[in-house]
């Protein structure tokens, strides 16, 4: 892949990226080809959270972001070459099969995030099911959710590169009052010019073992006693998107 145009600084030692507001309509269907994409820069995803660093030929991915006032936009290039789904129920260990994670923390508060909706972890399946944790009903639960309204998906694999896939998604953004048990009395936030979100984007990889291989990234995180698998629970390590006006704006 070609290294992506730079449009990240640095700013309060935090990573921010400017996103342009789409000028034409995105569907997603796991083409490349609307004219949409062409406003966006590609981002790496290059920083290594858990495992070794994989070959080239075992991962490698890229990503771009654009906006419109209904969602966050999203496509990735993935280079994988073995797709992994071991777990049936997608609400089991689903960080161990093969997943796009996209983490959105709707007003940059950072802050922990494990068993709340002060920001969402959104692990998006190879089955399009999208995953996180929600509030604790017992101490003893995690209680995955399932929240596949938040987020449209759909991927695709390349006819010229049978191990590329081309993944889309429409995000919809949703604050802290969200509520679970009543989806419908919670509604998504309207986008607009100079909004700040927090936000990272991630990939698990696994080629067919018990847990996954690799967890890769697109922002470097500080490890905490060593682990940087940080962003499901702590909203802090995220970056910060800004929302921009598009072209000829």
């Amino acid at each position: 892949m070609a290294e992506p145009q730079s449009s990240t600084s640095v700013d309060s030692e935090k990573s921010t990226l400017a996103v342009p507001r789409a000028n034409s309509h995105i569907i997603i269907d796991g083409n490349s080809s609307d004219k949409a994409w062409q406003q966006g820069n590609w981002q790496l995803l290059n920083h290594v959270w858990v495992g070794d660093k994989p070959s080239r030929e075992d991962f490698s991915g890229r990503y771009k972001l654009v906006w419109q006032s209904d969602a966050l936009y999203l496509m990735a290039e993935i280079v994988d070459d073995v797709l992994f789904d071991q777990h049936p129920n997608p609400l089991h260990r689903y960080w161990d099969d093969d997943a796009l994670e996209i983490f959105i923390d709707e007003d940059a508060s950072g802050g922990d995030h494990t068993h709340n909706f002060n920001a969402f972890a959104y692990h998006v399946a190879l089955d399009n099911q999208s995953a996180d944790m929600g509030p604790r009903e017992r101490d003893d639960k995690n209680n995955f959710l399932l929240l596949n309204h938040h987020v449209e998906s759909v991927w695709r694999r390349s006819t010229d590169e049978p191990y590329k896939m081309i993944w889309e998604a429409r995000i919809l953004i949703f604050d802290d009052s969200y509520d679970y048990k009543n989806p419908n009395n919670s509604h998504p936030k309207t986008l607009t010019v100079g909004k700040k979100m927090g936000f990272m984007l991630a990939y698990c990889d696994n080629d067919g073992s018990q847990h996954r291989e690799h967890f890769i990234g697109s922002h470097p995180i500080t490890p905490v006693d060593g682990d940087m698998n940080q962003g499901y629970k702590n909203a802090s390590v995220f970056a910060e998107i800004t929302l921009l006006k598009g072209d000829n704006e």
